[in-house]
């Protein structure tokens, strides 16, 4: 498939609507150029693994691979990161989450099996890269209490003590949060009402002086949490929605 010389510079939901799966894979084919051999290789496996995992998992109107495949780019491009594990936990945040057995194999319980499947990360890619998707994890919920409620208060104590998976996570809600006007059906506003408590939450964590982020990546950050809290406002503050 040819694509146009700019890919390197659209938008990535842009690239999405018009070049989909093949156009996302190939900016990040040329996000990676500039990275060494052993580098490249590791990407290289952890998207294969990735899209190995989420082969039939699907976003609305969209492969799963496409959300990875952004928060890995956006990391790489717009937040300047070239730390290769951060990358790698970013392709591979969602795999312990949502395919805990395939990773690990064999029955067990939920916390065995989540504990499996983040050994074979850390067999593959480092023990590092394993600490950091099991940051951005989510644990299994008290049923008696609010999803989105507990999702919120995992997030911030996980993020608290991880500095570089707040990078990974405001990468990923950046996708969710900005990227809500992308998607249709029920999703759009059951979504920016699991975001939208979190955008104060995030601006406090990429203001901290320990975020690994440069001056003008975190005022990148920080303008895309206001556009995500727009987005969220114009879905959730018209009359239909009021209580």
């Amino acid at each position: 498939m040819d694509f146009p010389p700019y890919l390197a510079t659209m938008p990535m939901h842009a690239i999405t609507e018009i070049h989909g799966e093949a156009g996302l894979l190939e900016r990040f084919r040329l996000e990676v150029l500039s990275f060494d051999e052993p580098a490249r290789e590791r990407l290289t496996a952890a998207l294969d693994l990735a899209a190995d995992l989420h082969r039939d998992d699907r976003r609305v109107r969209e492969p799963y691979l496409n959300h990875l495949l952004r928060v890995a780019i956006r990391m790489m491009h717009h937040y300047q990161v070239r730390d290769v594990d951060v990358i790698v936990a970013g392709l591979l945040h969602d795999a312990v989450e949502d395919h805990p057995a395939e990773l690990a194999g064999g029955p067990a319980g939920d916390d065995d099996r989540t504990a499996a499947a983040l050994a074979v990360l850390a067999d593959r890619f480092g023990g590092r890269v394993a600490r950091l998707v099991a940051a951005v994890t989510n644990p299994p919920y008290d049923p008696a209490r609010d999803r989105n409620e507990q999702y919120r208060e995992h997030v911030a104590a996980s993020l608290d003590r991880e500095p570089w998976a707040r990078v990974i996570k405001v990468s990923d809600f950046t996708d969710n949060g900005v990227g809500v006007i992308h998607t249709v059906g029920p999703k759009v506003e059951s979504s920016a009402r699991k975001y939208r408590p979190l955008v104060p939450v995030f601006r406090e964590l990429v203001t901290r002086p320990d975020t690994p982020l440069s001056a003008p990546v975190k005022r990148h950050i920080l303008a895309q949490l206001d556009l995500a809290e727009e987005r969220f406002a114009a879905i959730l503050d018209q009359p239909a929605h009021r209580h």
